[in-house]
């Protein structure tokens, strides 16, 4: 069935909510009707056909052509099927996303799967700010499914986060895993200052040494079952996950943040694998 496609025709100045288009909400309107719908932008309200061009019929496989860093809200409480971004989006991407899928070829911005319950997001180039955390003053952020950055990521990654997985492929910013209470959170480069900053509980598995702080104990070697179980897992993803060579299961562990919990574990692949 052909997607249906949404193509960019200009770029406008202020940013736009796309939060009317996604999956479940067009399921049962006719083009003319998705055509008439309005978005938020900036101050005033524009018809979906004055931003877009508008073509195929599949509302459970949206494509969203020409993206940019100012299209913001994209997928927000997606509920089913799949959502695919060529180029950039902006703030708020999956917010609240409830099952499905979202991929974008390109950088995404702050907050993205900020929220999310289940489902699965992909971001091919970088994320920004606050990945998987919760909205400004909510103590919830990222309660379930999988997100995979191929990029890099910004500060906070997994600020609060709950359960499910966070999976990088490039450099994590500060206070990556800051505050979280369960879930796990994969670094496969860098990580900046201040990790698991106030973690209750919840696992950074990591194939760089950090600098943990003094809130940190060091547990010393282990070897442990459940990892090459978790990287199983990972194997049906199209991502240096499913390389069988990134796999291992002896780490160092460090026990923290013994401010809180110290529940929380930083495990750290040893440089003998």
């Amino acid at each position: 069935m052909s997607a249906l496609t949404f193509t960019l025709k200009y770029r406008p100045d202020q940013r736009v909510d796309m939060s009317p288009l996604v999956c479940q909400k067009l399921a049962t309107l006719e083009l003319a009707e998705i055509a008439a719908l309005t978005l938020q932008n900036g101050k005033r309200n524009i018809r979906v056909d004055e931003l877009f061009r508008i073509t195929g019929f599949d509302a459970q496989h949206i494509v969203i052509k020409n993206g940019f860093n100012k299209l913001d809200f994209i997928g927000k409480e997606l509920e089913g099927g799949k959502i695919t971004v060529e180029g950039d989006a902006g703030a708020y991407l999956g917010l609240g996303m409830k099952s499905g899928e979202i991929e974008v070829s390109g950088n995404v911005g702050l907050y993205a799967a900020c929220e999310m319950k289940k489902g699965f997001m992909l971001v091919n180039g970088n994320a920004g700010d606050f990945l998987g955390a919760a909205l400004p003053g909510n103590k919830t952020g990222m309660k379930g499914g999988t997100i995979l950055v191929k990029g890099n990521v910004g500060e906070r990654a997994g600020d609060h986060m709950r359960r499910g997985n966070i999976l990088v492929e490039g450099n994590a910013g500060d206070y990556c895993g800051s505050r979280m209470t369960a879930g796990t959170i994969a670094v496969m480069g860098q990580t900046g200052r201040h990790l698991g900053f106030a973690m209750r509980r919840g696992t950074l598995l990591l194939w760089n040494s950090p600098q943990p702080s003094a809130r940190f104990n060091d547990c010393g070697t282990h070897t442990l079952a459940f990892l090459p179980i978790l990287f199983a897992s990972f194997k049906k993803l199209n991502s240096r996950f499913a390389d069988s060579s990134t796999a291992f299961n002896r780490v160092q562990r460090y026990a923290g943040d013994m401010s809180e919990m110290g529940r929380g574990e930083i495990l750290v692949k040893l440089n003998s694998e």
